[in-house]
């Protein structure tokens, strides 16, 4: 079975990092009711950062369950780009997709980062 924890190493932890990506994003991908920004850690690994407002999804149960899929989601991708810093905002309505609609969405934005980190092919 392959090894899909969510140690500390792989959060942002306080507002200095989230802080980071906000004002250094170097990519940024979104849908109706995701917005993906990623910047540049220089550290080994990625980092996720979540932010699901209550004024965006009123029901605790709700937030949360958006905020497992994304954990979920975030710790199963090994093709990862390493080395980026992800925060994850939750748009208003993004709890009525069901579960399926959610991952497929998130896939679709994955392809989208995917793209923008691989480099420019020089001629």
């Amino acid at each position: 079975m392959a090894d899909c924890s969510f140690p500390k190493t792989n959060r942002l932890l306080n507002a200095r990092d989230y802080q980071a990506v906000f004002s250094q994003s170097r990519f940024k991908v979104s849908c109706r009711y995701i917005l993906v920004l990623a910047a540049s850690n220089n550290g080994p690994q990625s980092r996720l950062g979540i932010i699901v407002a209550k004024k965006n999804i009123g029901k605790a149960v709700a937030r949360n369950r958006i905020k497992r899929l994304l954990r979920e989601w975030f710790r199963c991708q090994h093709a990862f780009p390493v080395g980026l810093d992800l925060v994850v905002m939750v748009r208003k309505d993004a709890d009525t997709l069901s579960n399926s609609q959610f991952r497929q969405r998130l896939a679709g934005l994955w392809g989208d980062l995917e793209a923008k980190c691989q480099p420019a092919p020089s001629h």
